[in-house]
């Protein structure tokens, strides 16, 4: 039997409420399941609450709120948030980011996160409804 693992997006507000919303799918009410897009990755990989065979459907219901919560505006925040511990060398290429989510341009939250699960689950473990 296929488990499946249930993140209401009408309750996502920002990243943080992404984590929360995701740790307690998997691991029940005050559950952890990564906070990072890292640790996310990580834990998707197993042996944090999913099965050991990796079979699993995570259900993403109302995911329009959440690509909208999670849009370039959190993108920004997050950016913004993360700029002062960037490495010198990799400055101009974060700024470059940080303003293209500032514009509205380039890559969301919500799809590092969409590119994460389908990256590191097997086919159809991500239903988006």
């Amino acid at each position: 039997m296929t488990v499946t693992y249930v993140i209401d997006g009408s309750g996502i507000t920002g990243l943080e409420s992404f984590w929360d919303a995701i740790g307690e799918a998997v691991n029940g009410p005050g559950g952890y399941f990564g906070r990072g897009l890292d640790a996310f990755a990580d834990c998707l990989s197993g042996g944090f609450g999913t099965p050991d065979d990796g079979v699993f459907v995570i259900e993403w219901r109302d995911h329009t709120h959440s690509a909208r919560a999670l849009g370039h505006e959190e993108t920004a925040r997050r950016l913004e948030r993360l700029l002062p511990r960037v490495h010198p060398t990799n400055r101009s290429l974060f700024e470059a980011k940080l303003a293209d989510a500032r514009a509205g341009r380039g890559p969301t939250l919500f799809d590092q996160l969409v590119e994460i699960i389908t990256e590191r689950t097997a086919p159809g473990t991500l239903r988006l409804v």
